[in-house]
């Protein structure tokens, strides 16, 4: 995803891309004007934030209340508080009253309601935690402080049961306003600025994720190509870049997106943040750095040039030890958990065609280093003679592409098994031994490593996994370029967090295959 940098942190964040304002009955209404427009998409925003504010609210009075109830009773429980000498008690009523208090205000101190965070990415949820955190240590050292003696059950079950809740909550709402954003609501409206050919790719990264919640509605170029459209786009050119303030008013735009530079006077962009309204039109400088992680984006003002520095890949042995350990650990509770699953499908495979149990097949890992992938036998015997045949029929047999679909050398229990993934259950011990992970690039035969170019090459810098980006993002959907470009990502930005994200995507995805499985 594009790496977009706001420059003026001082305004909010993006505007509802619609606004409906009913007409009365009788004669038809005209238009609203642009102001009540620009009006109605700004209210999105405020009424969003206070719906949050009081599910956050309802969410800590039922967990505070909730925990004291279910420790104390109904009783009028004390703390005690031990300060100069002297003994005062305030009722465990008032405390958690003062609790919730100051678990909301530090939610709202910490920007965890900021339509810059809402909708999409982690750091809604990472507030959320951060400020829960910073409330209860900060309880923590008043009372050793003051010498409170408060009742750590209380603050151990509250504290927990109260993140869970709120993330809870806050991806309930995230998902009703990702439906929102699917519609084109809820989001900003965009002006996009700079060469044609930069507009294209930001435009096609911006509608490939509509739920981030930018809307592109006009664009200005260089050649300023009046009553034409971006090529390959249906979005308007609206003159060239010297002609923003008018295509402004033209689509009703709230947000500036500067592609390029390139085409641009040299004080262009400092003239366009002058020219839009403090509060309701914004700035975002998009560069054509493409599948760069946040983490690696870092801003450094200097000399009034805001440099942005882009962290070279590392993989330091901390990471490899944590990815290692994590995979040990989780293999083997997968293992015992779904030994009932592999007995059945084991005797299902058995029972209902000729062959071996398992299906072993050389694939290429980590460094390019060969290895034997284990799976549940889910074709017929002497299947790999015929995938030739059937590449050059589909017409992939030039591509790195090993899925056919439709295959007819599927088996009936095969068939079942594949959809719902069920066939890689004996991976975990390729997990286990150390040939694969759990997440991580899908492993590949040598013929189609072959065709690797060199940036494609780049995935073999980690061990091949059983699940990956790619496969929740479309899995035999997605041709080889999606799926090299979503695993070149994977290994340029990997963290621990994201490995968590793929594997409880995975779990929804295996649960309701659809048709991207087969």
């Amino acid at each position: 995803m594009t790496s977009n940098i706001e420059l003026d942190a001082t305004m909010s964040s993006q505007n509802e891309a619609d606004s409906s304002v009913p007409a009365s009955s009788g004669a038809p209404a005209s238009p609203p004007p642009a102001a009540t427009r620009r009006q109605g998409r700004a209210d999105w925003r405020r009424r969003y934030a206070r719906n949050v504010w009081f599910t956050d609210l309802l969410v800590l009075i039922w967990v505070v209340y909730g925990t004291q109830i279910a420790w104390f009773g109904f009783g009028n429980a004390e703390v005690s508080i031990r300060a100069d000498a002297r003994l005062s008690d305030v009722s465990y009523w008032m405390f958690s009253a003062v609790l919730v208090i100051v678990w909301m205000w530090a939610l709202s101190l910490i920007d965890s309601r900021s339509d810059r965070v809402i909708g999409t990415g982690p750091t809604e949820y990472v507030r959320v935690v951060r400020a829960s955190y910073l409330v209860f240590g900060s309880i923590a050292i008043l009372a050793f402080l003051f010498q409170i003696d408060l009742a750590r059950g209380y603050l151990l079950i509250s504290l927990p049961a109260g993140i869970a809740v709120l993330l809870f909550v806050r991806w309930l709402w995230r998902k009703w306003l990702v439906s929102q954003r699917l519609s084109g609501a809820y989001s900003a409206r965009v002006l996009l600025v700079g060469s044609e050919q930069s507009v294209v790719q930001i435009a096609n990264e911006l509608r490939r994720t509509p739920w981030a919640g930018y809307h592109v509605v006009g664009a200005c170029v260089p050649s300023g190509r009046i009553a034409a459209t971006i090529e390959g786009t249906d979005i308007p050119i609206m003159g060239s870049v010297s002609a923003i303030d008018r295509a402004l008013a033209s689509t009703d735009a709230d947000t500036v997106v500067v592609t390029s530079t390139d085409e641009l006077p040299i004080d262009k962009v400092k003239e366009i943040s002058w020219g839009l309204e403090a509060g309701r039109q914004h700035l975002v400088l998009a560069p054509s750095i493409i599948d760069i992680a946040g983490p690696r984006v870092h801003t450094r003002p200097v000399s009034g040039l805001p440099l942005i520095h882009v962290e070279t890949p590392r993989f330091t042995r901390g990471q490899r030890v944590v990815k290692r350990t994590f995979d040990i650990v989780s293999s083997s509770l997968l293992i015992l958990l779904a030994s009932p699953v592999l007995l059945a499908v084991a005797i299902g495979v058995k029972a209902t065609s000729p062959g071996p149990l398992l299906y072993r097949q050389e694939r290429i890992g980590l460094r390019g280093e060969p290895f034997k992938m284990n799976k549940f036998r889910s074709m017929r015997v002497g299947a790999d003679a015929e995938l030739k045949a059937l590449l050059e029929a589909q017409g992939t047999s030039e591509q790195p592409l090993f899925k056919v679909k439709d295959d007819p050398r599927i088996t009936p229990v095969g068939k079942f098994i594949r959809k719902y993934s069920l066939d890689e259950l004996p991976q975990l011990f390729n997990v286990l031994g150390g040939s694969m992970s759990l997440v991580g690039p899908r492993p590949q035969i040598a013929a189609e490593v072959a065709l690797y170019t060199d940036a494609a090459r780049r995935r073999l810098l980690a061990r091949p996994g059983i699940t990956g980006l790619w496969q929740v993002s479309g899995r035999s959907t997605l041709d080889w370029e999606q799926t090299v470009r979503l695993d070149l990502y994977y290994v340029e930005n990997w963290s621990l967090v994201g490995d968590l994200g793929i594997l409880f995507k995975t779990v929804k995805a295996v649960l309701s295959p659809g048709e991207t499985a087969h």
